[in-house]
């Protein structure tokens, strides 16, 4: 991982995990991937094994897996986060171990979901998964999925953990957001596409973008112009991105669902989804597709160049031209 990137990057995507027709894992398309969003789609940062990525639906073993293909691939050029969260404290642990072992630069962590423990609860079982690496280890409170979201209090007592350095927020709760960042040292992503741009303005470090699966570099444009100081263009590129994202994340279908749905309509490694989540129906495909092919024709017409829609026979001249992207903005 390159040592100027913040431990999880700035614009990192919760990437999607690769199954082949028959519904098994396909390693050498999570390379695929992995390499795109890297190469050509200037994310630096990748997530694997999220939500976003099946984790409910995923053995340990194809967890190991497939971070180890995603490591191999991109390891050396952005930073790679593993999801290890589970409601399971002993089993939370035994990923996070797994994850390090394998080589992982960090872990994303969520609360524990469906058995409802109280905040002491939530706070022993995250500093129980941070003193069990040396892994710096980034929090995800997304009440909206787990049932219970991390408290203000909660998060202040946890910031004091020398391994808990990030927050993932999806809770969509600005002034507890604001309140932690100004009382604390954790850097927070955001979590949810359509507070990309808000949550950088009050001071977040970057995001975990499930959008960015099919616009990574639409999605790294909005930060990049309000670092530059320009906020109105920051503003005009956020509201253009919003019907993707409404698309993506309002459907009623998973972000993973909409997210493998365009990619494999770019001709990118993708794959079906597993049971009990089924794939975008027709409708909803157009759907996307169309707020996706707006997006890249106003990135065209802006002189952005985003990516093609499909898979580049070889990745080298727009892995450079993503290097130059991103030596311009830094």
């Amino acid at each position: 991982m390159p040592t100027s990137l913040p431990p999880f990057g700035r614009t990192a995507v919760a990437m999607v995990t690769p199954f082949r027709h028959d519904g098994a894992l396909d390693p050498d398309g999570a390379q695929q991937l992995a390499t795109h969003l890297v190469d050509r789609q200037g994310c630096d940062g990748l997530v694997v094994g999220g939500t976003t990525g099946e984790s409910a639906t995923t053995t340990d073993a194809e967890k190991g897996t497939v971070l180890r293909a995603v490591l191999e691939a991109v390891g050396d050029r952005c930073a790679v986060t593993a999801g290890v969260g589970s409601n399971d404290t002993r089993h939370t642990v035994e990923l996070a171990r797994a994850a390090e072992r394998a080589g992982a630069h960090g872990l994303l962590v969520v609360t524990p979901y469906y058995n409802l423990p109280t905040q002491e609860g939530i706070r022993r079982h995250l500093t129980t998964v941070a003193d069990a690496t040396a892994l710096p280890v980034m929090l995800y409170d997304v009440p909206a999925r787990t049932g219970t979201a991390l408290t203000r209090e909660t998060l202040l007592r946890l910031a004091g953990h020398p391994r808990i350095t990030a927050v993932k927020d999806a809770a969509g709760d600005l002034t507890k957001s604001s309140a932690v960042l100004a009382a604390t040292d954790l850097l927070y992503y955001s979590g949810a596409d359509e507070l990309n741009l808000p949550l950088t303005a009050i001071g977040a470090t970057g995001m975990v973008s499930t959008v960015g699966n099919a616009a990574g570099l639409a999605v790294a444009a909005v930060p990049a112009a309000l670092a530059a100081g320009r906020p109105t263009e920051a503003a005009h590129l956020h509201q253009r991105l919003l019907p993707l994202v409404e698309a993506m994340m309002g459907s009623g279908a998973p972000g993973t669902v909409t997210a493998k749905a365009l990619l494999r309509h770019q001709g990118l490694p993708a794959g079906p989804v597993r049971l009990p989540l089924v794939d975008a129906d027709q409708r909803l495909t157009d759907t996307l597709v169309s707020a996706l092919e707006a997006v890249l024709e106003s990135s065209r017409e802006a002189g952005r160049g985003p990516a093609p829609r499909t898979a580049p026979s070889s990745p080298a001249p727009a892995a450079a031209e993503a290097a130059a992207t991103a030596t311009a903005r830094s």
